[in-house]
């Protein structure tokens, strides 16, 4: 029969044929590019392909807090046998969790009436002429002075007051002025000099105060809630002060518990055997563990704990601390170390939260801290702060008691970045003077960890 008089039945099965045919010629991968189909597993390379237009515009610095990802370290990974994964939070605008924290303090505030929200607060440059010089002065708050609004009246808006290391001031103090705050920050003042630079350019009052023991009125954090109770008490100040108490108040443990546990639980797929992470104020550990365990129950919680802190005592041992040790009994700053953020020596009202759930803590040393902030540089490209450093040596000895090649899930928190640490932690001349000479360590393999 020639192709001229086919019938349509044969025309069909011909047609049928060479479209089977063409398919089987193509390979599966170019299959799926044709039908735009994604990889489960985000490999970092972006596909070029149509993508569905979907309008997802954050609102605001606010809108930039949270959802940020869960990243495998693969160095880690590969020298455990276990999948070490990584909430990044150092990638919140404010480069740490404690933007979480200070947007929900901030708004439990407003929400009770002890803030009230004051659009007028912005500064304005005063010489156009030199773009540098104009930038700096809109950053730079004028706290001697008050804001004239539109209408020519003098606003006094009121100011959050918070005792920190650091990173809590800095999310309180962007977020101050986004909302039309003042920030005004007490903090010791041998912490990293990158953190009080970066308080006074997003425009925070800074005061600092020698170390002292919490019962001393001059600690920090008792200086700043004095400091809050002066401004509301002046009848001459038509605005108030509030003190933020971050290492009390409820609306830190509960920000972790509404928005990171599930965001923890969402993207590690419901898989966590354990989860590693330290404590300063405790609310990190206890809202994640506190959402985590109850959908987990098998989750191994580990406190990682850096010199001087009486928390791996607490947790390991009941005890504390020597009764001649208790703070209060000693005047100076107990916490010895070159980690900041992390370590406390008494129990704050945020990690008693979450207390019950942590099964083991683990003590990090300044040198194995120091070696893994170097060796995660040198192998995967990460360039870390010191609480981090100590979460990611107690991420490796977490897994190595679940069982080196048993392919377990261990999560932790990459909290700070290096750059906020380049003065102190991140300066072998610092690190030096302080005992910890470099070249007597070694992190091209993780075998600083075995040595005592």
């Amino acid at each position: 029969m020639s192709a001229s008089s086919a019938t349509p039945y044969d025309r069909s099965t011909l047609l049928t044929g060479l479209t089977i045919g063409v398919l089987l010629t193509l390979s599966a991968s170019k299959l799926l590019r044709l039908l735009n189909f994604q990889p489960s597993e985000n490999t970092g390379i972006e596909s070029h392909g149509k993508i569905a237009p979907e309008k997802d515009i954050r609102v605001g610095v606010e809108g930039l807090i949270g959802n940020t990802p869960l990243v495998k370290i693969k160095s880690l990974s590969e020298a455990t046998g276990c999948e070490i994964l990584a909430k990044a939070e150092f990638l919140n605008p404010g480069n740490s969790p404690k933007d979480r924290v200070a947007l929900s303090m901030i708004l439990e505030a407003e929400k009770n009436g002890l803030l009230r929200p004051s659009h007028s607060l912005h500064h304005r440059p005063t010489d156009n002429t030199d773009d540098h010089n104009a930038v700096s002065s809109h950053l730079r708050a004028d706290n001697d002075s008050l804001e004239h609004t539109t209408s020519g009246k003098v606003e006094d808006p009121d100011t959050i007051y918070e005792g920190t290391v650091g990173s809590t001031g800095i999310s309180l103090a962007i977020l101050a002025r986004a909302r039309g705050y003042r920030a005004h920050i007490c903090m010791p003042d041998d912490q990293s000099p990158e953190k009080s630079n970066l308080l006074r350019a997003l425009g925070a009052h800074v005061e600092q105060v020698r170390p002292a023991s919490i019962v001393d009125k001059s600690q920090f954090v008792n200086r700043a809630n004095s400091r809050a109770e002066e401004h509301s008490a002046d009848q001459g100040r038509d605005s108030r002060g509030f003190f933020a108490d971050q290492f009390e108040n409820e609306a830190n443990w509960r920000a972790h518990y509404d928005t990171t546990g599930p965001e923890v639980f969402s993207q590690s797929g419901g898989i966590v055997d354990a989860f590693v992470a330290g404590a300063g104020t405790g609310g990190t550990l206890s809202g994640c563990v506190k959402y985590l365990k109850p959908l987990l129950p098998d989750m191994k919680v580990f406190l990682a704990d850096p010199p001087g802190s009486g928390l791996f005592n607490k947790v390991n041992y009941g005890v504390m601390f020597d009764e001649k040790e208790r703070e209060g009994r000693r005047r100076r700053h107990q916490v010895d170390t070159v980690v900041e953020g992390i370590g406390i020596n008494r129990i704050t009202n945020n990690f008693r939260r979450g207390e019950e759930y942590v099964d083991k803590a683990i003590r990090v040393t300044d040198k194995e801290a120091v070696a893994m902030s170097r060796y995660l540089v040198e192998h995967d490209g990460l360039f870390l702060g010191s609480s981090s450093a100590v979460n990611c040596v107690a991420a490796v000895r977490a897994a190595r008691e679940l069982g080196e090649g048993s392919g377990k899930v261990v999560v932790t928190i990459l909290c700070d970045p290096g750059n906020r640490h380049l003065g102190k932690f991140w300066s072998d001349e610092y690190l030096k003077d302080y005992g910890i000479d470099m070249d007597d360590l070694d992190w091209s393999d993780l075998r600083f960890l075995d040595q005592k």
